[in-house]
């Protein structure tokens, strides 16, 4: 982060001013939920950028915001992968450079699982297709457990990254890296936005298929939906702990 940018921000945040926090939703099934709740708990000005509006079609024509016209960006899920330029050819170039200039101008980005993959992509990592999907709840083994607690947190992906090769990986799993840090991006692997509602907006937006998904991989979208009721509260106290050890990092606490 260069130090006019993280100074600004210092000021802006010392003396009230809400840290604007955009939230991009690459489909429909992509929302803040706990991960929105927690920044807005903090005082958070919250956007969303609703991108393609099916699942069925990634059209996406819209324009990115400025570089500094917000304060945190959060790329979410999505039901793509990152490498089907094809299907996603209005606006994953497109997002991958927007990624890079933000990197540039010092913007903290925290990627979500396809927003992770994104940032692995843009920034020299690679993206790959897994033999299975990695669907329910599961811990992670933490390099900074003050930070990053092992959860379990919430799986659902049939993609995995490689991480950029000068990123710190700070979270593991045995089907890959679950997280890492670059500069001022953080990129999860996992959903720590997973509430009860959006896990079955998952379901209904799949429907069949993602029920046999995660039949396939040893649970059902009822598990699903009621492990995510059990683990609200003590996921919540995850995403606080992470946020607090964080957002400080990049100028924002």
């Amino acid at each position: 982060m260069d130090a006019c940018s993280g100074f600004r921000r210092d000021i802006d945040l010392r003396w009230g001013t809400s840290m604007r926090v955009l939230f991009l939703q690459h489909d429909p099934g992509s929302n803040p939920g706990l991960l929105g709740d927690a920044l807005a708990a903090r005082g958070a000005d919250i956007d969303l950028m609703p991108m393609a509006g099916s699942i069925a079609d990634a059209t996406w024509d819209g324009t990115f915001p400025g570089v500094h016209d917000h304060d945190l960006v959060v790329p979410l899920g999505a039901i793509w992968s990152v490498y089907d330029h094809d299907r996603l050819s209005t606006w994953i170039d497109r997002e991958l450079r927007w990624l890079r200039d933000l990197d540039e101008a010092g913007t903290p980005v925290l990627g979500v699982c396809f927003g992770g993959q994104a940032l692995a992509a843009a920034h020299g990592g690679r993206v790959e297709s897994m033999v299975s999907m990695d669907i329910g709840w599961a811990p992670i083994e933490s390099t900074v457990p003050d930070g990053l607690a092992a959860g379990p947190w919430m799986q659902w992906h049939g993609d995995r990254f490689t991480p950029p090769p000068d990123a710190t990986v700070i979270a593991t799993a045995a089907v890959g890296t679950q997280a890492f840090t670059l500069r001022a991006n953080l990129a999860t692997q996992f959903h720590p936005e997973a509430t009860p509602e959006i896990i079955a907006h998952w379901l209904d937006l799949g429907g069949p298929a993602a029920e046999d998904e995660a039949v396939a991989a040893g649970t059902t979208g009822r598990d699903l939906v009621v492990a995510a009721r059990t683990q609200r509260d003590r996921a919540r106290r995850d995403i606080d702990l992470l946020l607090d050890w964080w957002l400080p990092q990049v100028g924002l606490g």
